[in-house]
């Protein structure tokens, strides 16, 4: 198959699983077109069956705003037409579909558009009446459409009404990449004495919840000698650190910045903590999962469907950081409970998770979209 994929190329999830899943395609023998702004930062190393078609947004003075849509909708007709694609799998409803949907139309009914949604597409948007439209819009012209959960699509067909069958494709983790490393002589760095290490990954907005993470880490401290990690960045950093200073964890808390890869850090992390008010799905908790960390988790959204609870880690409830705490120290006091997660955490992310499986999900639905007849032209 030909396969064109348009996903936010800088950090995020979608843009992470958007790229991996190319990358996957591409191994199966599959020829996987990104059209994107940028150069997707996990695409990583050349293979033959992938191509990169750079979405380049002119100035015109007669636009107060340079026409990023309309461009990245014509980008997606060229490379459909010069590339003869099968489909386009968008990342995202707004604007992805919206313009892959537009394309469609200039290349004609032949090209099929499989739009997958992330989350933040019906999340957040999804409740802007000035998008609201559109959204539904892309999602209803759109010829498949799934998304990383169960409780994603609850939540579209709830707030969006849409009609449109909506497929769930749980995210991947590659489990080539994500495993549990032999890290003792780094770890001395970041824990000379032994600490034990909590971790936390996000773009620190406030649907995050960051200062919880501080707070749960503060009251771990009191009852275990442990250390945290914050990789990331985004608009909450500042107060961040207020709190950290206010309350004299300074020595205590290392800040990574991005990492556009964090395979190799994850098995620094005894335990992931991940508090958000909203997670579609929850890939950070995955990848933990897979290096065998067990993460300790609001119940947010999709996270249920990724940690079982007392299973791989723990949910409580968001803002609950009493709770989250409490089940941190648990895992680091108990070593007997903490192995059994490990190992818990491994055994889910390498079968439910497994990229293989999730990458042949992926490939069926497209062969059910395109017909048996067209797999071999």
């Amino acid at each position: 198959m030909k396969i064109g994929i348009t996903c936010y190329p800088s950090l995020g999830g979608s843009g992470v699983v958007a790229t991996e899943l190319g990358k996957l395609l591409a191994e199966r023998g599959h020829q996987v077109h990104f059209i994107t702004s940028g150069m997707p930062f996990r695409l990583g190393a050349f293979h033959p069956n992938i191509f990169y078609h750079e979405v380049d947004v002119n100035n015109y003075d007669v636009f107060k705003y340079p026409p990023y849509d309309l461009t990245l909708a014509n980008r997606m007709a060229q490379v459909a037409k010069n590339e003869n694609l099968d489909l386009l799998h968008v990342h995202y409803a707004v604007p992805h579909a919206l313009c892959a949907f537009l394309a469609k139309q200039m290349v004609g009914d032949h090209l099929k558009i499989v739009t997958t949604l992330h989350g933040t597409d019906i999340t957040v948007l999804g409740y802007d009446s000035n998008l609201s439209d559109m959204i539904r819009f892309g999602i209803e012209r759109s010829d498949l459409v799934t998304a990383v959960s169960s409780d994603l699509i609850r939540q579209t067909k709830q707030l969006l009404h849409v009609e449109k069958e909506i497929v769930p494709v749980y995210n991947f983790v590659d489990k080539r990449r994500y495993y549990p490393k032999e890290v003792s002589a780094l770890k001395k760095k970041f824990a000379p004495n032994g600490e034990k290490i909590l971790m936390h990954i996000s773009n620190f907005r406030p649907v995050k919840r960051v200062p919880d993470v501080i707070r749960i880490f503060a009251k771990v401290r009191k009852e275990v000698a442990s250390r945290l990690i914050l990789i990331g960045e985004g608009p909450e950093m500042g107060l961040v650190r207020n709190m950290i200073a206010e309350q004299d964890l300074t020595q205590d808390v290392c800040f990574l910045g991005k990492q556009d890869d964090v395979a190799e850090v994850l098995s620094l992390a005894d335990v992931m903590l991940l508090p958000s008010a909203k997670e579609s799905f929850g890939l950070v908790a995955l990848e933990a999962m897979a290096c065998g960390v067990p993460a300790v988790t609001s119940d947010a959204g999709g996270l249920p469907e990724v940690v079982l609870d007392g299973v791989c880690g723990f949910l409580r409830p968001i803002g609950d950081v009493d709770g989250m705490a409490e089940a941190a120290i648990r895992l680091l006091k108990d070593e007997e409970l903490y192995q059994m997660h490990s190992r818990n955490g491994i055994e889910r992310s390498n079968d439910t998770f497994c990229h293989e499986k999730i990458a042949s999900q992926y490939e069926a639905l497209y062969e059910q979209l395109l017909g048996i007849s067209q797999l071999h032209n």
